[in-house]
């Protein structure tokens, strides 16, 4: 959190946002394909999620196009959940 305030404030001047995205347990091939390799995890995880499921990449995906887009011109210095409600 610090380190994406202190990036955002250096780099404005030349107008360039600094945002971080902070996923969830999502569908990845990280950790070894973890989600693969030990299926019966995911249940757990998804009971332990407002939304009811595991991320997909996608998930994390559209919310990273979204803040590249113009109509989020105005976000910088932010550190965004996307995590489904992980822990609600």
């Amino acid at each position: 959190m610090v380190l994406t305030r202190y990036m955002a404030k250096e780099f404005s001047r030349r107008g360039i946002r600094v945002n971080a995205i902070a996923p969830g347990a999502t569908r990845t091939r990280l950790a070894d394909n973890a989600f693969e390799r030990f299926p019966e995890v995911i249940p757990a995880i998804a009971a332990k999620t407002a939304l009811g499921r595991v991320g997909e990449p996608d998930d994390i995906g559209m919310v990273i196009a979204a803040l590249l887009s113009e109509e989020c011109r105005w976000i910088t210095a932010q550190n965004i959940e996307v995590a489904g409600g992980y822990g609600l």
